[in-house]
Parts: C-alpha cells; sequence; structure tokens
C-alpha cells in the first residue's frame, strides 16, 4: 500500500523536512558517483556496525549520526524521502524548525540503539533515515490518529484509491515491522533489513513526542482560529 497524501494542511513551511529530503538527496548522489569498491570502503567507514559500536565512543556515536543520511540504492531512499513528505511537514508544524529537528535525531539515534542491542554481533553497517522516519511516523501517529491517509491500493489487476485513517495506516505498517522484526531474529545477523531500527525509532516517537509539540503553535499565536493560512 503506497502512502499518496494525508488530509493535514501545515500552517508553516516546513523547512527542516525539506531540507533533510535535499540533505539526504545530496549525500546520495554522492555515494552514486562512486565506485563499487569505493562505495563499499566509505558505507563500511561511516556507516552504523553494531559489532562495533560503543556507548563512550564518539567516533561510535557520529557513524549513529552519519549513517542517517546514507542510502542503499535508488529505492531505499525514494522510499525513505517519500514518507517524510507525507508524514513530516504535520509533525514539524506542532513542534517548530528547531525541537523537530532534535526529534529527528533523537529518534535516529533510538532506532540505531533498538538495532544494536537485537543485533550486537552484526558486522553489517546499517545505513539510512528509516530509523528517524519512524520516529517521525511514532509522532504522528499520536498528534494525527484521525488524519486521513489516501493510499493506493492494487487489488488483483486493479488500482483502486482509498482514504485509511492515519491510526490503522500506521499501526499496521507498526505491526508489519514487528512481524518482520520476529522473522528475522532467526536469519543470519549479516543479511536483512533493520526491522528493529524502525521499531525502535517508533517507538521513540510516540513516547517522546509530547516531549517537543509547542504548549502553544507560533501559528496560534500569531493567527486567530478561523484563520490559519497555508
Amino acid at each position: 500500500m503506497l502512502p499518496l497524501r494525508d488530509t493535514i494542511r501545515s500552517h508553516r513551511f516546513p523547512i527542516i523536512t525539506w531540507a533533510l529530503i535535499g540533505l539526504n538527496t545530496l549525500v546520495f548522489l554522492f555515494e552514486a558517483q562512486l565506485s563499487p569498491q569505493a562505495l563499499t570502503h566509505f558505507v563500511n567507514t561511516w556507516g552504523l556496525v553494531p559489532a562495533e559500536f560503543s556507548l563512550l565512543s564518539p567516533l561510535s556515536w557520529g557513524r549513529v549520526l552519519l549513517s542517517m543520511f546514507l542510502h542503499g540504492g535508488w529505492f531505499h531512499i525514494i522510499s525513505n524521502m517519500w514518507f517524510l513528505y507525507i508524514f513530516g511537514d504535520n509533525v514539524e508544524d506542532r513542534m517548530g524548525a528547531g525541537r523537530y529537528l532534535l526529534f529527528y535525531l533523537l529518534g535516529g539515534a533510538a532506532a540505531a540503539l533498538g538495532q544494536v542491542l537485537i543485533a550486537p554481533g552484526s558486522t553489517t553497517p546499517v545505513v539510512g533515515a528509516s530509523g528517524a522516519i519512524a520516529a517521525v511516523l511514532g509522532g504522528y501517529f499520536v498528534l494525527y490518529p484521525t488524519a486521513k491517509v489516501t493510499t493506493l491500493v492494487p487489488v488483483f489487476f486493479f488500482i483502486t484509491f482509498v482514504d485509511i485513517p492515519a491510526v490503522l495506516y500506521l499501526g499496521f505498517w507498526f505491526v508489519m515491522q514487528i512481524f518482520s522484526g520476529m522473522a528475522a531474529l532467526g536469519a543470519p545477523m549479516n543479511a536483512g533489513v533493520a526491522w528493529w531500527a524502525h521499531i525502535g525509532g517508533f517507538l521513540f516517537g510516540m513516547l517522546a513526542v509530547h516531549l517537543f509539540t509547542e504548549k502553544e503553535p507560533a501559528y496560534h499565536r500569531t493567527y486567530p482560529d478561523e484563520y490559519w493560512p497555508w
């Protein structure tokens, strides 16, 4: 099921969401022009390797940060940036730019720790914005449960568009991450998707979102309730 848009309009331009999309895209374009050998070295150097992670190592935390901006292919970055584009603007709208950026980065760090805890011996670099974006999804799940997500749903040879409540769409997404993560526990440690990073990021987003939301959004202080510009 591919989300196409949501029904919540932002009241402020989502500058951080667009900046994150731009930065992720620039880093990926840099990766794309590397030779296979240089790309492997780059990812092994700056991706998060769970087996090499240490809580007390600044280098480990640097890898946690940088790994959020690395991606493993075109589908990986396009799908991540698409989800960030659809859901990120509304979460940023409720937090403001500074709080939202901190929330995003801490969500990515929580996601990385989730993967390290589940697969501490893995030597495969963990890369991608998925964990941080999962935190955004968790925040959206709490803030906008009654919003609708217009979704492309293939039915046999036909395509239909369905407005699905956000609480159902994101709840289903989260449940699928749990099932996939449980199934992956029996797989080799050096293979597969970092499902537990998605789970850790989403849980962080759900639990921490209210610590970052503004008590009174700036647009409420600027405009009366009956006039919200977009």
